[in-house]
């Protein structure tokens, strides 16, 4: 079996990027993870993660606390929800970023 891996980081801003990575197998998805992270006390750490862990596609918000929040996509094309997740991370990133500084209680 023929995998090809696809792996780079997109920065938004100095604080602000997103990890992608996806597997495929003649042009199908077979599993992915899209990470937004963002620098908290020197460090980068993820606000919300895509990925295919556990058997489906699915969205983990992470709060400042460490509680996850799951939540499924219910698009069983890998290839569809891959897309889906790239886009959503490229257009919210802004306001996932200001989710979480407003839980923490700070402004970004």
């Amino acid at each position: 079996m023929d995998v090809k891996v696809t792996r780079f980081v997109t920065l938004y801003d100095n604080n602000c990027r997103k990890r992608h990575i996806h597997r495929r197998v003649k042009g199908k998805v077979i599993d992915f993870s899209l990470q937004l992270e963002i620098v908290v006390e020197n460090r980068w750490q993820p606000i919300v993660r895509y990925d295919t862990a556990h058997g489906f596609a699915h969205r983990d918000i992470v709060h400042p606390d460490g509680r996850t929040e799951k939540v499924a996509l219910n698009i069983s094309d890998l290839n569809e929800a891959l897309t889906f997740a790239d886009k959503d991370l490229e257009m919210n990133w802004e306001t996932y970023r200001h989710r979480f500084f407003k839980e923490v209680g700070e402004h970004d």
